[in-house]
């Protein structure tokens, strides 16, 4: 099931289960996964796609050996919160990633997500052949780590 409302997202997950992070993009999808607490993202690697069969079937295998509760998936709003055709793109990713999984999937304003990322390599003076290769899953990392704070502070707050 798809929540565009993340609090209701956040209801369905179960306690004491991992969140998977992705940074869908045209040739790649960024892969981050949480710890069972729910408090720290950690990039994980990236998918360079080919196929829907084939990129979907390396999530569920990762999502299966996780033990995983969820999806989050970063949705690339424009900077004025509108969403154009990368919007549209990665809402049909989750449509189709529903045939192939139970899990749910919420979406998360992942504006910015790259430029954080991008700055956070450029800190720890990464090379630009590097930088190109983690670029994605850390990516994924800032939008799962974004959604972890919101549902730490939705269970303190």
């Amino acid at each position: 099931m798809i929540y565009d409302d993340f609090d209701e997202f956040a209801d369905t997950i179960l306690p004491m289960t991992a969140l998977v992070g992705l940074d869908f993009g045209e040739k790649t999808i960024g892969v981050a996964l949480s710890d069972s607490l729910g408090t720290v993202a950690t990039p994980m690697e990236t998918i360079r796609r080919k196929k829907f069969g084939l990129d979907s079937a390396r999530l569920i295998e990762i999502c299966t050996a996780r033990a995983v509760g969820g999806l989050v998936l970063g949705l690339p709003r424009n900077m004025d919160g509108s969403e154009g055709p990368r919007c549209q793109s990665t809402r049909a990713f989750a449509r189709n990633l529903t045939k192939v999984t139970d899990l749910p999937i919420g979406y998360w304003d992942e504006r910015l997500s790259t430029v954080a990322a991008e700055r956070a390599l450029l800190e720890a003076d990464t090379s630009r052949k590097r930088r190109a290769e983690l670029i994605d899953h850390v990516a994924a990392s800032y939008i799962l780590q974004g959604a972890l704070d919101r549902l730490r502070h939705m269970k303190t707050g």
